[in-house]
Formats: C-alpha cells, sequence, structure tokens
C-alpha cells in the first residue's frame, strides 16, 4: 500500500525540481498570471450583496529575472478567498492586490487584476411606470505597488441617435409637401391637422439607429471607497437622453420618439455630451469614451473617440 503523504511529498519535490531548473533565457517579465479565471463576484446593489458570476484575471510582474515563473495557485486562491468572502469595493480591490504582493515578496513588485462582468439592472419605463430589465457590461482594471493604486471602470450603454442632417431633410420633403397640398392661401387649422396625422403628412422620416456608448473612467485615488458603476451608468443616460428601453407600453415608445426628436445627434455630439456630464465629477480623474453610431443608412459605423487628456493618461 501507498502512503498518500509520501506521494504528495514526492509530487512536491518534483514540482520545485522543474521550477528550480535553470532557462538559459534572463530577463524581467511585465506580468505573469491567469486569465479568464471563472469565479462569481460579490457586487451591491440596491443595499443588497448578489453574487454574480464574473471572469478574474490576475497577475503580477516577475522582476527576479532568475527565477523560473510565480505561484500561479496562490493567485487562483487568493481571488476566490477575497471574492467569497467581500463585497466588490476599493478595499476588497487593495487587499486582494496587496495580498497577491505578499505572496511574492520575492518575485514581484506590481499586481494586477481585470474582473468582468454583466450587471443585470432594472430600469423603468418613460411614463407608464413598468420596469424591465438591461444588461450592462462592467469592467474593472486595478494595480498596486509600493509606489502607486490605479482602479479603472469600464461599461457600454446603448442608446438611440437620430441623424440631424437626416432629420433636416425629412422637414424639407414635409414642407414641401405641405406647400404642395394647401398652396400659400389661408388654410384651415382642422384640416391642417387632419394631414398632419394621416401618411401624407409623415412624407419623411429621419433615419435613426441603435448606438453604443463605451466609457472607461480612471477613479481619484482619494476618497473613493465604492465602486460608482451604476452612478456611471445613470450619468450617461442621462447625458444622452435616449438609453434604450426594457419593457414598454405604447405612451413610452411615443415618449421615446418624442425624446429622439427632440434630441437628434451626430455620434461627436453624444461623445460631447457625456464628456460635459463626466467633467464635473470629483470622482473621476481621467476618461476615455468611444461613441459608435451603427448606421442604418450606410454599411459602415459612424465612431468618434475623446480623452480627457491628463498627463500620462488613457491615449486617444
Amino acid at each position: 500500500m501507498i502512503d498518500s503523504s509520501s506521494c504528495c511529498a514526492l509530487t512536491d519535490s518534483l514540482a520545485d525540481e522543474v521550477m528550480s531548473q535553470p532557462e538559459t533565457h534572463f530577463a524581467t517579465l511585465d506580468q505573469v498570471g491567469m486569465r479568464g479565471i471563472e469565479m462569481p463576484v460579490r457586487v451591491r446593489l440596491d443595499g443588497e450583496v448578489c453574487l454574480i458570476p464574473a471572469t478574474i484575471s490576475a497577475a503580477v510582474d516577475l522582476r527576479n529575472p532568475m527565477a523560473r515563473g510565480i505561484h500561479m495557485s496562490r493567485l487562483y486562491r487568493l481571488c476566490d478567498e477575497h471574492s467569497g468572502r467581500a463585497a466588490l469595493d476599493v478595499v476588497m480591490l487593495r487587499s486582494l492586490l496587496q495580498a497577491m504582493l505578499d505572496s511574492h515578496a520575492d518575485l514581484s513588485h506590481q499586481a494586477h487584476l481585470a474582473i468582468e462582468f454583466t450587471l443585470p439592472l432594472r430600469r423603468e419605463a418613460l411614463r407608464s411606470g413598468l420596469s424591465g430589465w438591461r444588461q450592462y457590461p462592467v469592467r474593472i482594471d486595478a494595480a498596486l505597488s509600493a509606489s502607486q493604486w490605479q482602479c479603472n471602470l469600464e461599461t457600454d450603454v446603448l442608446y438611440s441617435s437620430t441623424c440631424p442632417g437626416s432629420a433636416a431633410m425629412a422637414r424639407q420633403v414635409v414642407q414641401q409637401r405641405f406647400v404642395d397640398t394647401f398652396g400659400a392661401g389661408q388654410v384651415d387649422a382642422a384640416a391642417v391637422a387632419l394631414w398632419l396625422a394621416s401618411p401624407e403628412g409623415v412624407a419623411a422620416t429621419p433615419h435613426a439607429q441603435r448606438s453604443s456608448a463605451r466609457v472607461r473612467v480612471a477613479l481619484n485615488s482619494a476618497g473613493v471607497a465604492e465602486l460608482p458603476v451604476v452612478s456611471l451608468i445613470d450619468t450617461i443616460e442621462a447625458a444622452l437622453k435616449t438609453p434604450v428601453q426594457g419593457a414598454v407600453k405604447r405612451i413610452d415608445e411615443q415618449e421615446f420618439a418624442r425624446l429622439n426628436g427632440e434630441n437628434p445627434m451626430y455620434c461627436e455630439d453624444a461623445a460631447r455630451r457625456i464628456v460635459a456630464a463626466l467633467d464635473p465629477l470629483t470622482w473621476i480623474s481621467d476618461y476615455a469614451i468611444e461613441a459608435a453610431h451603427l448606421e442604418s443608412l450606410h454599411p459602415h459605423d459612424a465612431v468618434a473617440h475623446v480623452v480627457k487628456r491628463v498627463p500620462g493618461g488613457f491615449q486617444p
């Protein structure tokens, strides 16, 4: 009969032997770790802590050029331990990153984390009082070293965009149709009202399309304890004014049409609206914005990019 403890000791010694074998190429490495770890995270929503499926990437640098590798299993165990006992916030992220560094004190100077999940939010309809679910992709990137702490949030928000140029051309068609129908003389208001409600009165409509705003922000290193993901999403949607809807009734659809009519925008307009909404927020130190309009007129997209242009910050 083989003693199981002897087997474990033999396996451990074999692993240590392989790791200690010399390598002919010596260099420091910027990141070594695990990508796409399947692991749920705890997220605070409406005052409750919810368990949400996620993927985690964890890595440390390898500053000892003579070391064969890092301790991969330690990273997994630390992610499992921290995500299982604490809600996702700045304290939890810093604690996990510090534990990763402590577990590689002889090898590493910097630790990195990337956490991706889909955030389900219950959103109220525009007018009817109905509510429906929307899902927002979220990515959190964090890094810690002896001299620096950095945490970035990223999310995508879907919205509707009506082309201002197309809207102007549609109004021109309607105007000409009106002149052709009623001429230049005095017209009866009731007749005009009936005409406007008929298919003839809607002689042309502007093109609109589902659009996407991808926004990445860097959190201010001082005074931010929570991860304000919901606040970021709310800010973006309020700036754009036409976020896509879940459950709707006709009154909501009509309100959505009104909002689109009052807020025509090119991708440039959308990007600038988000800039104007983010600039006053003191908890954001940097941002990178991409507004993409998936054109209904063309087979290609219209895209605008902008960054805050802080020294050493995000690049366009």
